[in-house]
């Protein structure tokens, strides 16, 4: 999963992508409020992940955001 979410954040939201770690915070890679609410958008349509921006506004980090995916994932 993590591997799928750098490459959404690299190519869909022009993160760098050296700059994306599990342990990197949102603040870390330039996520706004905004490109958040985006990322969930992708997430939805290209992995028919669903999580909501609430859900994603409180990952505190990249690894996170991957442990939410990976929980959905598993329940469809």
């Amino acid at each position: 999963m993590f591997e799928q979410l750098k490459d959404i954040l690299a190519r869909k939201l022009h993160v760098p992508a050296d700059s994306i770690t599990m342990e990197a915070t949102p603040q870390d890679i330039e996520l706004d409020s905004l490109a958040v609410v985006e990322l969930s958008l992708v997430l939805d349509k290209e992995l028919g992940i669903r999580i909501s921006d609430d859900e994603m506004a409180g990952a505190g980090t990249v690894g996170d955001i991957v442990r939410l995916m990976e929980a959905r994932g598993a329940a469809l």
